[in-house]
């Protein structure tokens, strides 16, 4: 399986990708990023006003996926925030399509989680999936999730959640 690091972004370089500007943003983030980033700029422009609000997302929120050793953009991922009350967190990734099917959704799963169980103030992972999405439950598979319910997402529809207990 490859592996991945993620790169924080900080408010320049998430600013500049809401813009469109990759030579900005790519020299706030001290590595070359991707179209497929600036492609994506509904979600830095989100993750920009969520840390506006809560500093402390900022070490939470999505990030370039690098692979490595290779040092290329893959994708992104990271979590919808910090932990919640009861200490869940939610994780989300996607993959630049010119890189899917290669096993990176896997490794970026597998960084996150990582991530999350190092975190003692995170209880439990959550992943919410639309029901046809194959390719998604199929990445969490293996990971130790479990359906534990349904729910309606206003972008998105109809979502099944699953949720992992922190491996400690």
């Amino acid at each position: 399986m490859p592996e991945i690091r993620f790169v924080k972004l900080s408010p320049a370089a998430l600013s500049a990708l809401v813009e469109g500007d990759l030579a900005a943003a790519s020299e706030a983030a001290g590595i070359a990023l991707s179209q497929y980033l600036v492609d994506e700029n509904w979600l830095w422009e989100i993750r920009l006003e969520q840390i506006a609000g809560d500093p402390a997302s900022l070490d939470w929120i999505a990030r370039p996926a690098v692979a490595v050793p290779e040092g290329v953009v893959v994708g992104h991922g990271g979590f919808h925030g910090p932990p919640d009350d009861e200490g869940v967190v939610e994780v989300a990734y996607s993959v630049d399509p010119r890189f899917r099917r290669r096993g990176y959704a896997k490794a970026m799963l597998r960084a996150l989680l990582e991530r999350a169980d190092a975190d003692p103030a995170v209880t439990a992972v959550r992943a919410s999936i639309r029901p046809d999405n194959a390719g998604s439950k199929a990445t969490i598979a293996g990971f130790g999730f479990r359906k534990i319910g349904e729910q309606w997402d206003p972008i998105d529809g109809l979502e099944d959640v699953y949720l992992r207990p922190a491996a400690r």
